[in-house]
Formats: structure tokens, sequence, C-alpha cells
């Protein structure tokens, strides 16, 4: 049944009032990427995990745009009944109160059955489309059916180290050469950076019942009402393990057991829900056989280590293991294939591009000890050798060196570098941007 067409409208004009942007909003590098990806006539689908951003930085968009009035928000709980028929009441309504316009701006529309149909025909007569959405496979098959080759995907993240630091201190980003007291400020700010994660909201109120908030909405919204799960307890058990062991890697069959499942498919199958809705994310360990990706351990990463934290336990804090997170989440904003290295001895990340392989990195807290660093090196020069690299990164919470290991003949460029300023290079070093 159609909903009342003045309810439709109160929402409109309620959504109209409430959605403006933050005060103390922290500017997002995917702004400028917005505004070009805007210039074509392709509907832009803006997508990550709940709370990080994505609404503002529509809204952003929306400020300096000719255009703005056509918006709607689809999760406002009034519109639970909210059907295919409803979107031409939607559509007058829009005229009636603001003229005619060409540019429509949805948050959350994929709640809504058919809701693809409706956005086709809107394309097809010429109007330009931004819609928001918190999971990754929520569009695939509406797009695949009706929006082929008509979508560009924007993905947003958590707030990136590079991110934090401009909002706090922009002019530390913009200075060449630091000063050992803009080096101090910079190290202060990672610790901070370390300690609150990236969740924006987060990040300022500091309330952690907000990161429990988040959890819960995903884990039922995104994950056990999408998917027509029958409970919670099996999908939080496995969150919780996971959350654990981030940076670790896990097999299928082990989550099999430890959940007291009967297969690793249905394991396999709630691993990509989570993976769909951003919660965290699995890599596989590289290799040119498919088949051996597909059946070696994945190692698992969150999307925010410290939800993970929140949501997970741990009996210390295992450092070396969040700075891995932190790195691997950079790596995905940076746009890499990511991959792990397992072969005598391991790699903590291989980066494709353009199906070549162009970098790898190793990230721990400290290298400090003869151990350790015999192990990183070890594995980081196996690696370089099986993939004809001649130069690896290691990635620690402070040290820097340069050095040349020569083994079989050949040269290996090693350098070793504090994560903090790994991370706020604007662009990757140039050894991996081939």
């Amino acid at each position: 049944m159609a909903l009342p067409p003045e309810l439709i409208q109160l929402a409109l004009l309620d959504q109209r009032e409430e959605n403006t942007t933050p005060q103390d909003y922290f500017a997002r590098e995917n702004e400028e990427k917005l505004i070009e990806l805007a210039k074509n006539k392709e509907i832009i689908i803006i997508t990550g995990v709940r709370r990080s951003g994505k609404s503002v930085l529509l809204h952003r968009y929306r400020k300096q745009a000719k255009e703005t009035d056509y918006y709607f928000h689809f999760e406002d709980e009034r519109l639970a009944q909210f059907s295919i028929e409803d979107f031409q009441v939607l559509q007058q309504i829009f005229v009636e109160l603001y003229g005619i316009q060409k540019t429509y701006y949805f948050d959350e529309i994929q709640n809504i059955p058919g809701w693809e149909k409706f956005v086709r025909r809107l394309y097809n007569n010429g109007n330009k489309i931004f819609i928001t959405g918190s999971n990754a496979n929520l569009f695939s098959k509406e797009l695949g059916t009706h929006l082929t080759g008509r979508y560009i995907t924007l993905k947003v993240y958590p707030l990136s180290f590079y991110e934090f630091v401009n909002h706090n201190k922009p002019e530390l980003i913009s200075e060449k050469n630091l000063s050992t007291l803009q080096i101090g400020q910079i190290k202060r700010l990672f610790n901070e950076y370390s300690r609150v994660g990236g969740i924006p909201e987060y990040v300022k109120i500091l309330n952690q019942d907000y990161l429990h908030s988040l959890y819960e909405s995903i884990i039922y919204r995104d994950i056990i009402v999408k998917y027509k799960l029958t409970g919670d307890r099996v999908i939080k058990s496995l969150v919780f393990y996971l959350a654990s062991n981030c940076s670790k890697a896990i097999t299928y069959n082990s989550l099999k057991k430890y959940l007291g499942l009967g297969s690793a498919t249905t394991v396999a199958d709630y691993c990509s829900y989570l993976e769909s809705s951003y919660l965290c994310f699995f890599i596989n360990r590289y290799s040119d056989s498919l088949k051996v990706q597909v059946l070696s351990p994945k190692k698992v990463y969150f999307i925010d280590p410290v939800l993970a934290k929140i949501v997970g336990f741990r009996v210390s804090e295992d450092a070396g293991r969040m700075l891995e997170n932190i790195v691997f989440l950079e790596l995905k904003r940076r746009h890499y294939d990511i991959y792990y290295h397992h072969g005598k001895k391991e790699c903590d990340f291989v980066l494709r591009k353009n199906n070549q392989i162009v970098g790898l990195l190793q990230v721990c807290k400290t290298v400090a000890s003869i151990a350790t660093k015999k192990r990183e090196l070890e594995g980081l020069t196996e690696a370089l050798a099986q993939y004809q690299l001649m130069e690896g990164y290691i990635l620690t919470e402070n040290e820097s060196a340069t050095k040349t290991i020569q083994q079989d003949g050949k040269k290996y460029k090693i350098i070793t570098m504090p994560v903090w300023k790994w991370l706020i290079q604007k662009e990757p070093p140039s050894s991996m941007m081939r």
C-alpha cells in the first residue's frame, strides 16, 4: 500500500533541516575526486561502512552544486513501508516544492525493492544521480541487471592519518622538511590516531557506546536483515573471533570448528557478508594459481582497528598488529590489490596494480631486536627475489634506515621508515607506482 503523500513530504522537509554539514567537519581527500567524477554523466555511487562520512561528503558536494534540492534519505523510520509506487509521488513532491531540477541525491536507496528501475528511468531522461549505500553487494544484482555501464563507484573509508593531521595541524602536512618539534607533534598525533581510530564521530566524542551502536547497526541492518539470518549468535561469535585475531591468518575450517557449524562453505558465506558490510576484509596468499589462493589461509583486517579492539578480546595492546591494520587500510585507500606472501618466510603485503606486482611491505612495531630484524629482512628479501623487485619497505613506529642487501648476485634496497611518515605522504613511494 502506498504511503500518504503528506508523510513523504513531511519526511523530505524534516530531512532538509536535519542534514547539514557538521561544524567540526573533517575535510576528506575524496571531495576533489567526487567533484571530478560528478562531471561525468554516470550515476555516482558513494559506498562504505556506516558512519564513515558518506552522507557528509554528499552534503559537502551539494553545497557547491547548482541544484541541491532533490535530496531524500530512505533510512528514515517513517519510510519503512516505502515501495516502488511511492517514487512517483516523491518525484511529484520534488517538482511541486522546488520546480524542475535535473540532479537527484539519494541516501541508502537500496533499502527499497525495485529502486534500480526508478533510477534507470531518471538516468535515461538525462538526470544526474548520486547514491550512497553501506553494503558493497547490496547494489550488485540490481546494478548488474539494470544499470551496467551507467555508474561509477567511490569508496569512503574512515579517516586516514593524513586527514587526521590535516584537521588538527594542517601546517604540518605542507611542510617538506620537518623540524624536531614538528616531528614530535606528528608522532603525538599518530599516538592519538592509534588510540581513537578513524570513525569521524567517535574521534570527536570518544564514547565507546557510539562504536558499540555502530557495530550493532552493521550486524543487524546490513547483515542479519539483508541476508535473512535467523539469529545473531553465530555472526557475533564470528566477529568476536576475527576481531580478536586481527591481522592474523585464519582458515574457514578452523572457524567452522570454533563456531560449531557443519560446513566451511557456510563460514565462507558469513565472511563474505562481513566483507560486503565493510566491517572486515580478507586477503589471500599471493600465488599465480587461483586454486592455491582460494585454499590458503586468509589474513583478516578490520575497517577500524579501534572498533576491532572494542568488539574483540586482547590480553595486550598488540601494537604491531594494530600498525599492520592501519597500513592495510591505507593501502585500500590507495587502490592496491593486496595479498600476503608465504613461502619459507613471510611478508605482510604484496601489492598489485594493473596486474603487476609493484610493491612489498613489512610492518612491525620495532626492529630493535636482532631476531625481529632478521625475520623481517628474510621475509622481505625472499619476496623481493620471488617477485623480481629491487626495493622493499619495513614500516615501524619510529625507525629510519636504508640498507642494501646482496643476495644471489642481486642487490636489494631495504628502506625502513616510520609508519607515520609513510602515511602522510600524499603519494605512495615511487617504486610502488609503476
